[in-house]
C-alpha cells in the first residue's frame, strides 16, 4: 500500500494539528515495515521530525498553491493509493481521500475565529467531507458533532482516539524545577495552562479565576502560567493580564518547544485547562502523562477524554474554577489521587494503537478503490 500524508503543518508551529500528524507518521514507521509513506512537507527541517525509510517531497507554504496546484500536482506524479489530510482536500484530488477532522468549532463558534478563517473553513472542510472516502475523528462528541453539521450517518465517521506521546512523561521533581527556572526564570510554585491564546482556550476566564483565587486565599504563593503561541487575541490576553490586579503573578510564555513543554508540565503544581470547545483535548493526557492532576472544563469532548481522571468545572464560571483550582491546590490528598487516576487514564490511550486503526482505514479505503478501478488501472496499479 502506497499511502500519501499532507504533512505540511511539521515544523509551522500549528500546535495540535502538527502533534497530530508527527505522532501518527512516526507510530505508522513502528507497526507497519510493508507500506510506502510519502509526507508532503513545507518546510526544510522536517526531515528531523519524520521517520528516515518515509519518502518526503516539498509543497508549497502558500495554502492557495499548496490546496490549489502544488499537492495535485505531486499526487498525479506519485499516483498513492490514497491521502490523508487534516481538515482540508486539494482541489480536484485524484486520489482518494482519508480527512481527519478533529472538531467542527468554526461551525458551532465561528465567533472563536476570524471572519475571514471561519468562512474559509466552512466551504472547504464541507468540500472534503463531501469528496472523502472516509471521515476519522478521535472523540464520540467530535463524532455527533461532524454528523449534525454534514447530515452523516455515525457509521460514515470512524472514532480513532489520539494519545499523549511517549515523550511526555514524569521526570524527577528537582531536575524539571532546575529546568524551568533556567530557562523562563520562572519559580515555583505554579499552576500551568497550555494553549494558543486565542478565544476558545478561555485564557481570559482562568486568568479572572486566578485572581479571585489569590484574594480569596492570600496564602498561597502560586503563579499562574500561560504557555502557547500568539495569535490574532493575544492583545486582549494581555490586557487581561493587566487588568487582573495581579500582573507580575501571571506569566506568558508564549509558543514553547516540546522539551520546554516537558519540563512545564512536570515542574508545574496544578494543570487547568479552562478551554470553552475542544474535539479532544490533548494538553489533558500530557499533563496526566507527567504525573500532575489536572482541572478542565466540563464542556465537549474533555470529560470523555478525561473520564473521572480530573476536577471538573463550568468554564463560564469564574467561581465554578476557581473551586476547582483550590480543592486541587489546598487539598494534597485529592491532588495526590487525582494525579494517579490521571496516569491511569492516560495509559489507555496509545499512538501505535491509533497507527494500527488508522491503517485498518487505509486499507479498507484502498481494497475498495481496487475493486472500483477498471481492469487495466488495477493491473497497472498493482505493477507500480
Amino acid at each position: 500500500m502506497r499511502v500519501a500524508v499532507d504533512a505540511h503543518q511539521i515544523g509551522q508551529h500549528l500546535t495540535g494539528n502538527e502533534v497530530y500528524v508527527r505522532s501518527l507518521l512516526n507510530a505508522f514507521a513502528q507497526v507497519d515495515a510493508e507500506s510506502e509513506f510519502i509526507a508532503y512537507v513545507s518546510v526544510s527541517d522536517a526531515r528531523s521530525w519524520i521517520p528516515s525509510r518515509f519518502r518526503m517531497r516539498p509543497v508549497s507554504p502558500n495554502p492557495f498553491v499548496r490546496l490549489g496546484y502544488d499537492l495535485t500536482a505531486k499526487l498525479r506524479e506519485d499516483r498513492p493509493d490514497l491521502i490523508h489530510v487534516q481538515y482540508t482536500a486539494p482541489l480536484n484530488c485524484p486520489t482518494p481521500i482519508v480527512v481527519s477532522v478533529h472538531d467542527v468549532s468554526f461551525l458551532e463558534h465561528p465567533e472563536y475565529f476570524t471572519r475571514a478563517r471561519a468562512l474559509q473553513l466552512r466551504l472547504t472542510v464541507r468540500r472534503t467531507v463531501r469528496r472523502a472516502a472516509r471521515i476519522l475523528t478521535g472523540t464520540e462528541f467530535s463524532r455527533r458533532s461532524i454528523c449534525r453539521a454534514y447530515g452523516l450517518q455515525p457509521s460514515q465517521v470512524e472514532v480513532i482516539p489520539n494519545a499523549a506521546s511517549p515523550f511526555f512523561r514524569p521526570l524527577h521533581i528537582d531536575n524539571a524545577l532546575d529546568a524551568v527556572r533556567k530557562r523562563f526564570q520562572l519559580p515555583a510554585p505554579y499552576v500551568l495552562c497550555v494553549g494558543d491564546l486565542q478565544p476558545r482556550k478561555n485564557q481570559i476566564g482562568l486568568i479572572r479565576a486566578f485572581s479571585e483565587l489569590v484574594r480569596a486565599f492570600p496564602q498561597l504563593r502560586h503563579r499562574l502560567v500561560l504557555a502557547g503561541k500568539d495569535t490574532w487575541f493575544s492583545s486582549k490576553v494581555r490586557e487581561a493580564v493587566r487588568a487582573s490586579g495581579m500582573p507580575d503573578r501571571i506569566r506568558l510564555l508564549g509558543f514553547v518547544t516540546d522539551e520546554e513543554l516537558l519540563h512545564l508540565y512536570n515542574a508545574a503544581e496544578i494543570f487547568v485547562f479552562p478551554s470553552l470547545y475542544e474535539g479532544f483535548g490533548l494538553p489533558v493526557l500530557e499533563a496526566m502523562a507527567c504525573g500532575r492532576a489536572v482541572a478542565c472544563a466540563n464542556t465537549s469532548a474533555m470529560p470523555e477524554v478525561a473520564d473521572g481522571a480530573a476536577i471538573l468545572f463550568d468554564p463560564h464560571s469564574v467561581a465554578d474554577m476557581t473551586r476547582a483550582i483550590a480543592d486541587l491546590l489546598r487539598d494534597p490528598e485529592l491532588r495526590v489521587r487525582m494525579e494517579r487516576l490521571g496516569q491511569q487514564r492516560c495509559a489507555t490511550f496509545n499512538w501505535q494503537d491509533t497507527a494500527r486503526r488508522t491503517l485498518a482505514v487505509y486499507a479498507r479505503v484502498a481494497e475498495q478503490q481496487r475493486q472500483m478501478a477498471p481492469v487495466g488501472a488495477h493491473s497497472a496499479t498493482l505493477s507500480r
